[in-house]
């Protein structure tokens, strides 16, 4: 019988190991797998490559993740915000490595990796810094840079409801990088508010089917402030 449903979230984050490269969903606040990052911070590993759209908030999420000194690199498009202190510091310091990624083309090269394609080229950054070193082509008079994907071993995502099977469903804008995650991970854990019974999740509604999905979490919804943040107790 398949059963993606683990106990708790530090059960399925035992496999990640030292050096991994972990896919982080979210946009901004928005979908953040917060269990799984606080998760991650407990277990332990270290050495990361950390994929996620910017280099977080404040000292919350990704950005503690960042103080605990477990990343090496962290691959975004926005790594600056008004409150990415914790990155600006590990940054400037030397203590962490930035690969600068346009938005459109991290959102290719992580459905690249779950589509199995070699490589792709893309006009975003030619002629610019972050097309340095990079191979170009000319192609029906266009110019374009070669794109590589982009695997992860771990993928950590937020959804809405999930069944035993692994199947999911996302509340709206936090669906964002999940589905292209999950597909370009050897693993993916999943964080669900909601786990139902197999066949309550309407076919044409799952946006990530199970295939591409380890592990399922069940976790509380919690209240949150403009932001995205948790609320004071």
């Amino acid at each position: 019988m398949i059963n993606k449903l683990a106990d708790s979230v530090a059960q399925a984050l035992a496999g990640v190991k030292d050096g991994a490269t972990v896919l982080i969903g979210g946009f901004g606040t928005a979908g953040i797998p917060g269990e799984l990052i606080d998760g991650l911070i407990a277990q332990g590993a270290r050495d990361l490559t950390v994929v996620n759209n910017n280099a977080g908030n404040a000292d919350q999420g990704l950005a503690a993740l960042l103080k605990a000194g477990q990343v090496r690199k962290i691959i975004c498009s926005f790594p600056r915000q008004v409150d990415s202190y914790v990155f600006d510091g590990l940054y400037r310091s030397g203590k962490l490595e930035l690969e600068l990624v346009p938005q459109g083309n991290l959102a290719e090269r992580l459905r690249a990796a779950g589509a199995g394609i070699g490589a792709f080229f893309c006009p975003t950054a030619y002629g610019t810094e972050l097309a340095a070193g990079k191979e170009t082509r000319e192609i029906n008079g266009k110019h374009y840079v070669l794109e590589y994907p982009i695997h992860g071993d771990v993928a950590l995502i937020k959804a809405e409801k999930g069944d035993r099977w692994g199947n999911l469903t996302y509340r709206m804008s936090a669906r964002n990088f999940g589905p292209v995650m999950a597909t370009a991970a050897k693993t993916t854990i999943a964080t669900v508010h909601e786990v139902v019974e197999l066949g309550a999740l309407d076919p044409e509604a799952i946006v990530t089917p199970g295939i591409y999905v380890s592990h399922v979490v069940k976790i509380a919804r919690t209240a949150t402030q403009a932001g995205g943040f948790k609320k004071s107790a």
